[in-house]
């Protein structure tokens, strides 16, 4: 019998959360334009990090945005070129050529891709906490010091105009929110500084705009197994720094705004966009802790369109009105992001009570990540080494959690020892000493109900005190291994010298 048509279910299509109120559409361009301006300055100077023309950087940033929105597992996120993907590549782009560099950036996509879809972004669990305080620090410190050469060796009207944008973010707010702080300054600045004719650098001194869109195509390189070995490393490297420096932007955003996103959906999109900006020509990127911060923090965006509209919008302002955007003062976006870096820190890390509070082991962590970014201008090198500090410190705590006590029988025939706590290569280690093996009676049993074994270390270390036993003559059984802890034993007790 067939279904009245009346009676069929009907197909709902859901509303994108940017229509959501006028309120919200309104905050999510406003938004998009505040960035686009801010990105401008930033995506020209990567391209000089990275030896390539201007318009590689800017072609990058747009490409980068417009994809990754669409395909992006973090909403509200901005990914374009960034200074960490420019030092990756630079050397490849010095030896070999703007070329090169292009298909490294098509391979590095590729390779995030494939690492998205073998699940990396799972491993953003193991990342601690003193870690992630250190990387949102460190971050903050690194975009302070980005505006240092804006301010050295400049024309004396650059601080009054920097002081002024100061002002006008932190009480323009006060007045209204309806328009984001950042761009009232932007603009007044702008103002002030052509209707005066006051001579201070500004985005124009940065490097020439793009005057057209950027064209897809093939980088000009030799399909040879040579190129591939030439790149693979340049690549690889790309696409880990690209990762890791998104998924823990991703993670931050998590933070402030109380939601979750996809992680691995974001790898995926991190390559995809990467695929496509080097088709376009493009320097490569990924997402970007500063111009992030004054979406989401400081301008209030929540969603895809503010990310898609500041890669439009950036292509845009070059191409249309790419004289007006030239005129914008350095001083103006110099003070955007020193607002942005103390907005950043996280200065209850650092407060005296906290401190005070703290293990010495994690304030350690986050020192050595802090300290890390800020010498290298590596975000991931700091994360690594912050990470290893944080696993050094753990295994030499938890080394000392396993304990043993023994009880002697009232007859003298039987002595149970008890361990407690878990069993893995740094805390076995000193497992073999805690035995009586010269006194103790002939039948000895070793007790692991509140034990657990993790490793071949552990395992190694039960057969070394049977085998010391053995010799003496004595017999030990081994009692209350939890299921893990059995089929672990069980698979390589005696097996694990010459001759098993």
């Amino acid at each position: 019998m067939s279904t009245p048509l009346s009676a069929a279910p009907k197909l709902r299509m859901s509303r994108p959360d940017w229509l959501a109120s006028p309120k919200v559409f309104r905050t999510e361009v406003l938004a998009g334009l505040v960035v686009a301006l801010a990105l401008i300055p930033e995506a020209i100077s990567f391209s000089i990090i990275a030896g390539v023309d201007p318009a590689i950087g800017l072609f990058a940033s747009f490409t980068m945005a417009v994809v990754i929105s669409i395909v992006g597992g973090r909403k509200a996120m901005i990914s374009a070129a960034t200074g960490a993907i420019a030092l990756v590549i630079a050397p490849l782009n010095h030896q070999y050529g703007l070329s090169y560099l292009i298909a490294a950036v098509i391979l590095g996509g590729l390779m995030q891709v494939a690492l998205g879809a073998l699940g990396v972004a799972k491993l953003m669990r193991f990342v601690p906490r003193s870690v992630m305080v250190g990387f949102v620090n460190a971050l903050a410190i690194l975009i302070f010091m980005a505006q240092v050469p804006e301010m050295r060796d400049v024309p004396w009207a650059v601080y009054p105009l920097i002081i002024g944008g100061l002002a006008l973010m932190v009480f323009f707010p006060k007045i209204t929110t309806v328009i984001p702080a950042p761009l009232v300054a932007i603009v007044t600045l702008t103002v002030i500084t052509v209707a005066a004719g006051i001579a201070v650098p500004n985005v124009g001194d940065k490097g020439d705009l793009p005057s057209s869109l950027p064209v897809p195509g093939l980088p000009d390189v030799p399909f040879t197994m040579d190129t591939l070995t030439t790149i693979a490393p340049y690549a690889f490297a790309f696409a880990l720094v690209g990762l890791m420096e998104s998924l823990m932007t991703a993670k931050l955003v998590d933070d402030i705004t109380d939601t979750h996103s996809n992680k691995t959906r974001e790898s995926i999109g991190q390559g995809i966009a990467n695929v496509v900006t080097g088709f376009f020509g493009g320097m490569g990127g990924c997402a970007m802790i500063g111009q992030t911060m004054i979406n989401v923090k400081t301008s209030g965006a929540r969603t895809r369109l503010s990310t898609f509209l500041a890669g439009t919008f950036l292509m845009v302002l070059c191409i249309a009105f790419g004289p007006v955007v030239s005129d914008i003062p350095m001083a103006a976006l110099v003070a955007v992001m020193i607002l942005v870096s103390f907005a950043t820190f996280d200065w209850h890390s650092i407060q005296p009570k906290t401190l005070q509070r703290m293990p010495v082991g994690e304030t350690a962590v986050m020192v050595v990540t802090v300290a890390a970014v800020v010498a290298t201008h590596n975000l991931a090198i700091g994360v690594v080494l912050g990470c290893i500090t944080a696993m050094v410190i753990f295994a030499k705590r938890v080394a000392h959690i396993a304990e043993v006590s023994g009880v002697l029988d009232p007859d003298g025939n039987q002595v149970v020892y008890a361990v407690t706590g878990e069993l893995f290569f740094a805390s076995s280690n000193d497992l073999v000493y805690q035995f009586n093996y010269k006194d103790d009676p002939d039948d000895v049993i070793i007790d692991l109900t509140d034990a657990h074994i993790w490793d071949a270390s552990s395992v190694a270390a039960l057969d070394a005190i049977e085998t010391k036993y053995a010799q003496r003559g004595k017999k030990v059984t081994i009692i209350g291994l939890n299921k893990a802890s059995a089929e672990m034993h069980g698979k390589l007790a005696g097996r694990l010298t010459a001759g098993h």
